[in-house]
């Protein structure tokens, strides 16, 4: 199998580098800058790219590469950081920018016999994003491009061992990115684009076996496309040896309990249901603060996991339906810091004893959802929109209380009907009701009212890492602003969020 290994320099754009690599079919994988050359061969690459970076390659504790690294008989590609890398190691110049480029800008080919942009037209739009650039190309090196006030935007060496680009392939913003970055796979490197998910489960099947044995292995499922798909993998491996437990918080959608279970019912898992949504909403009350709230729930939910997990007999092993991304945002990856805690079961008692099982976290969210309907994963599952750990707590802005989270439930269940109706659900990464802690004066009837506000927010992802607001018709909007207005008591007023990410995050908490 063909692969392709990605030295992380620590670009907000890596993950989108191994994602644009896998759409070709082409298995890839991340490892830290500082990875040993052993680390990298081990990995039996095809070949290799490195990432760019928000350091300066000027500043002398700014991220190198192994020695004998660029040595490596291997085709090489440097995005951004990794051309300045590469500049700096053949005794090129390396230089502070005089006016940075940020946004898109054009580029000029100046070698046409160059591999990686054949097929490609002498002028495009490509996506910048540098504070330093290449002012001397190394002896030896061949300029390949340009951008049009003359920076050095491209190089290479004649047998194309080492290929160099100053601007970013793997955004969508760059015209013929994905073009560009064909072009290294299988021009350059000579991949096949053979790696397939099917046979990818089949394996992780066999390899389910082999890790757990004759032992039970427990997992506690939250109507997700993450759990459910790792939950549906594993029972295919080892069938009534995986024991689910499904815990309702109180802090789901409407009717999203009884859909998900009937759901698994489908699926033929074994699960044990638990209601402790009095726990939750309880030890919610009075409570503000949005991390004190992911806080409580976390430890609410690992009580009540390991209560029920102990009249388990025989389980060692703990399912998490983890993906690559939190693989790498979890602080795996060098320099990174713990973006966010898991939620829920990060914290089980060590006395527990139980190993973690993860067996899509090699998988990218997209084919975990192609893996899930690979192995007949009902499409309410599949097709679900991400819905945060800590649920509607996190959309109930303020104090939690039963009557705030039904009205929120009204809301968002009005919105999501009027989404699916006008056919717009699968194109949006996600959609949902905000219930915001501020009253409005309205009128309805010949009567003054003072009620909530709500919002309502939509964003299309590739992944989540950025995310653009939704532009969504005003029909759309008309009438579930009217329907929720009309239908949900203690509402007078509905807002749309129309800011992206970043500046803001997808969630309002």
């Amino acid at each position: 199998m063909d692969n392709i290994v990605i030295l992380d320099c620590g670009s907000q754009y890596t993950q989108l580098i191994a994602r644009r690599v896998r759409e070709m079919k082409v298995h890839s994988e991340i490892l830290p800058w500082d990875a040993t050359i052993e680390q990298i061969m081990s990995r039996t690459p095809t070949g290799l790219i490195v990432s760019g970076g928000p350091r300066s390659v000027l500043e002398p504790d700014s991220p190198r590469l192994a020695e004998g690294f660029f040595d490596l008989r291997l085709p090489i590609l440097g995005i951004c950081y990794g051309m300045q890398l590469a500049a700096l190691q053949y005794g090129g110049t390396v230089r502070r920018s005089a006016a940075r480029e940020y946004g898109r800008a054009t580029l000029v080919v100046t070698d046409g016999k160059c591999p990686f942009f054949a097929g490609v037209p002498e002028r495009s739009r490509v996506w910048m994003s540098h504070g330093d650039d290449v002012e001397k190309v190394p002896a030896g090196f061949v300029p390949t491009a340009v951008s049009e006030d003359g920076v050095v935007a491209g190089m290479r060496t004649p047998d194309d061992h080492i290929t160099a680009v100053q601007f970013h392939p793997e955004v969508s913003h760059t015209e013929k990115g994905a073009e560009l970055l064909g072009n290294f796979l299988f021009k350059i490197c000579g991949c096949k684009g053979d790696w397939d998910l099917g046979d990818w489960a089949e394996k992780m099947k066999d390899e389910i076996r082999a890790t757990v044995g004759e032992d039970k292995v427990i997992c506690g499922l939250s109507g997700g496309v993450d759990s459910s798909v790792a939950a549906a993998l594993t029972a295919a491996a080892i069938g009534d040896r995986l024991q689910c437990i499904f815990v309702n918080n109180g802090l789901l959608r409407a009717g999203e309990a009884e859909e998900v279970l009937a759901s698994y019912r489908q699926m033929k898992l074994n699960v044990a249901y638990v209601d402790a949504s009095e726990k939750f909403v309880k030890g919610l009350a009075g409570v503000i603060d949005p991390e004190k709230k992911r806080k409580i729930i976390g430890e609410t939910f690992i009580r009540i996991f390991e209560e029920e997990a102990r009249k388990i007999k025989g389980a060692r092993w703990l399912l998490q339906g983890t993906l690559y991304p939190d693989v790498i945002e979890s602080g795996q990856r060098k320099g990174a810091a713990v973006i966010k805690s898991h939620h829920n079961v990060g914290g089980l008692p060590k006395d527990m004893n139980l190993s973690l099982l993860e067996p899509l976290r090699e998988l990218f969210k997209d084919e975990g959802r192609a893996v899930g309907r690979l192995l007949g994963v009902p499409e309410n599952i599949v097709r679900r929109h991400p819905f945060p750990g800590p649920g509607l707590a996190v959309r109930c802005l303020g104090d939690i209380t039963r009557e705030k989270l039904e009205i929120l439930r009204a809301a968002d269940k009005i919105y999501l009907e009027e989404i699916n109706k006008a056919g717009l659900y699968d194109e949006i990464w996600q959609a949902f009701a905000v219930l915001l802690p501020v009253y409005a004066v309205g009128v309805m009837g010949d009567e003054r009212t003072y009620a909530r506000v709500c919002a309502l927010r939509a964003i299309t992802s590739r992944d989540g890492m950025t995310a653009e607001w939704y532009r969504m018709p005003h029909e759309v909007l008309a009438r579930a602003s009217t329907r929720i207005c009309n239908e949900v008591r203690g509402v007078n007023r509905v807002v749309y969020d129309v800011t992206s990410k970043p500046p803001a995050t997808v969630e309002w908490e």
